[in-house]
């Protein structure tokens, strides 16, 4: 429980808003080398948050400090891109075998420079280190899902991925485990599908929730920042007032709706969503939002940071349009329809805006025809249907003309992946991401990174442990496996099983514990057929979409559909047979 508050009367006692912080994984760690006569370096072999575990016999008095780093530099713990001075330290009682670990503190690590203590059996006068661990700590939210391929790249990724939201689910979504360990607001809804995949963060995200509701300001302004421990300054208020990050407040409840069928956190943020469209309507000029950091880290001449691709009117902006259009659904499932047409009405000023400063209607672009502004464009619904197809196009000509290499940042990658995805191109989305010669996942790996990076670059001067970029995971749940909600569904009471056949994978399988139960979705492919193994939980329902065989011959359990009147047919859409299906296990096989 967290502390008592204090107020006339009895105290009142809040309760825990999300599961606490313990240990998991456990790492030996294996002597690198020898700096001089009183310094080791040691490698845990992963990357991850943390704290040290250590054994050690000396005299009283003697002092061990202990260096956690990333990276090295000239053989030696860098922290120069995750702050420094950081250590942890311990001082013995010389009364034998000592062991301690600290309790108040972590950091991010894969490195530990250790100074004042000796690897055991060093002839020397210094304390004898008799062993040293590297001790994972995140929040203790449960897991509820895993994904695994024919693809090792793919798999690789996936676990990269993985280390980097392990690293940064505290008690709040941390940016890094190290230098700030801040809530900074746009990972927490860019990927929240992603974690939502392989954790149950229910509570913790409704934490998240509350922490926006806090730190909102009187004029409405989300901060980019929840809780707001600290305020960036330079730059004005650029790091403070990003469409894209404060949305989060919007975006976040609503998504936390679709998961897992929660109105009340719809109901509590209520308030703070009208104050803060409020808020971006008193900003916008001409329904247009021009401030803040847009696509954060995207690629292009320049170091990474402020988005240097798209403008950042466009990011911003289609944000804004977005959060219209999730309040309006809000407004109308908590009764409150004369607010929703208010919604409405207001969105459309905002598109008929957007698209009158944004868009080319000879080139079929919008802004810069940058991945990110075609990809937002088209996610957020702003593009007109007549235009949709060239504007993808254009999406996907931008990719293959840099030899299928990205440069959508922090805000658009998400929104390049969905919209590929929807559109039926994950083959875009694979030839994107199944290389190691260009920044992305692949080259991360190829670096040697063991968490993902902050830059696609896997820049050594900035944190090497950051999630805000792992978009992916969402497509291999949703895309490569299949494992989606339907439109209309909530809480995946109404389930959309959809593989995608893509490159030279040969199978793919994803389990996800959603609210109603356990969904699954497991295929692979062979020269003679393609088998699908599915579960579908109680008290749902699901469409299966099956790729067209040579015949018309599917069969369920070695036996035809045709003769399983619980298996409905619902015809061919493009390349698929859709069935209908109810509760239960089922195995399809296609010649």
């Amino acid at each position: 429980m967290e502390n008592a508050l204090l107020v006339d009367g009895p105290p009142q006692v809040k309760p825990q808003l999300a599961e606490p912080l313990r240990i998991f994984e456990h790492f030996n760690a294996k002597l690198l080398h020898q700096l001089n006569a009183k310094e080791w370096v040691y490698d845990l072999g992963q990357n991850a948050s943390g704290i040290i575990s250590l054994k050690v016999q000396g005299k009283r008095g003697d002092t061990v400090r202990i260096f956690p780093s990333e990276l090295l530099k000239d053989l030696k713990a860098n922290q120069k891109p995750t702050g420094s001075p950081f250590y942890f330290e311990y001082i013995l009682k010389g009364d034998g075998v000592e062991e301690w670990q600290p309790r108040f503190t972590y950091y991010g690590f894969r490195y530990l420079q250790v100074k004042g203590a000796a690897p055991k059996g060093t002839n020397t006068a210094l304390p004898q280190l008799l062993a040293l661990k590297g001790l994972h700590i995140r929040n203790a939210a449960s897991r509820v899902g895993n994904f695994t391929s024919s693809n090792t790249l793919f798999n690789q990724t996936n676990t990269l991925i993985d280390w980097a939201i392990k690293s940064n689910m505290m008690s709040v979504f941390t940016d890094c485990p190290h230098r700030e360990k801040l809530g900074w607001l746009e990972q927490s809804h860019l990927m929240i599908s992603s974690v939502m995949y392989n954790y149950d963060v229910a509570t913790l995200a409704s934490k998240v929730v509350d922490d926006i509701i806090s730190s909102q300001l009187k004029d409405g302004l989300i901060p980019e920042i929840a809780p707001e421990y600290v305020k960036f300054t330079w730059g004005g208020d650029m790091f403070r007032d990003s469409p894209e990050w404060g949305s989060t407040g919007i975006i976040l409840p609503w998504y936390l709706y679709k998961w897992y069928g929660d109105t009340q956190v719809l109901e509590k943020a209520y308030p703070s969503m009208q104050r803060y469209i409020t808020y971006l309507k008193s900003k916008a000029d001409g329904h247009i939002l021009k401030q803040g950091l847009g696509d954060w880290y995207d690629i292009g001449p320049e170091r990474p940071g402020v988005s240097q691709q798209t403008p950042k009117g466009l990011t911003g902006t289609a944000i804004y349009y977005y959060d219209l259009n999730i309040l309006q659904q809000i407004a109308l499932l908590l009764g409150k329809p004369d607010d929703a047409k208010q919604y409405q009405e207001l969105a459309k000023e905002v598109k008929t805006a957007f698209n009158q400063t944004f868009f080319n209607p000879e080139t079929k672009q919008y802004a810069t025809g940058s991945q990110t502004a075609n990809a937002m464009a088209l996610y957020m619904n702003l593009v007109e249907e007549p235009n949709r197809a060239a504007v993808l196009e254009n999406l996907i000509q931008d990719i293959k003309s840099r030899n299928n290499a990205l440069t959508a940042g922090d805000i658009g990658y998400r929104y390049v992946l969905r919209v590929l995805e929807e559109a039926g191109r994950s083959d875009v989305i694979f030839d994107m991401n199944s290389r190691s010669d260009v920044p992305g996942y692949g080259y991360q790996l190829a670096k040697g990174a063991t968490a993902l990076t902050e830059s696609w670059q896997a820049l050594p001067d900035v944190s090497n442990n950051h999630f805000m970029l792992g978009h992916l995971m969402e497509w291999f749940y949703s895309g490569l496996a299949g494992i989606r909600q339907e439109e209309e569904s909530v809480a995946f009471n109404k389930i959309k099983i959809y593989p995608v056949l893509v490159g030279d994978v040969t199978s793919a399988e994803a389990a996800y514990e959603s609210s109603y139960g356990l969904i699954q979705s497991s295929w692979k492919k062979n020269p003679q057929n393609f088998q699908l193994q599915v579960d579908i939980p109680a008290n749902t329902t699901a469409l299966v979409y099956l790729p067209k065989g040579k015949t018309n011959k599917i069969f369920e359990a070695g036996k035809d559909i045709s003769s399983d009147k619980s298996i409905v047919n619902q015809g061919v859409e493009s390349d698929r047979v859709i069935l209908k299906v109810g509760s239960g296990s089922y195995q399809f096989t296609i010649e």
